[in-house]
């Protein structure tokens, strides 16, 4: 059974730093392109960056560019996500995704959850002075 788990979630104060991570398990497939979305108390969810397999191709929400980075170590099928300059706007469930499609830059510039049939259950942040 596929597994994506998520972790390094918690509470920071605005300004803060936290970096999440993401366990990979038993994916159907090899070449695997990844995401990061959020999903906040009554809103929708939205796209944080996405990664192609090879790690060359990126994309980040403009809410987020310069300030998060996405990053991937397919060895040891971990996905990561460092978030620096903490906004209390950035408090949200953070959920870690894969799809196929890895080898596809495209697909990583362009991805939206639609796109992604295999989900974390979430870590949450909270940025809160």
């Amino acid at each position: 059974q596929v597994q994506l788990m998520e972790s390094g979630g918690g509470l920071v104060h605005p300004g803060g730093s936290l970096r999440l991570s993401c366990a990979v398990a038993r994916l159907p497939y090899e070449d695997y392109a990844m995401g990061w979305f959020r999903q906040a108390p009554g809103k929708e969810r939205e796209r944080v960056s996405c990664i192609s397999w090879s790690g060359t191709c990126t994309n980040y929400a403009s809410s987020v560019k310069g300030r998060f980075t996405i990053s991937r170590d397919n060895a040891e099928r971990m996905l990561y996500l460092e978030m620096d300059s903490l906004k209390p706007d950035d408090t949200a469930m953070y959920y870690c995704a894969a799809a196929p499609s890895g080898q596809s830059c495209t697909f990583a510039l362009d991805c939206e959850a639609k796109d992604f049939p295999y989900w974390g259950r979430g870590t949450q942040v909270s940025v809160s002075s």
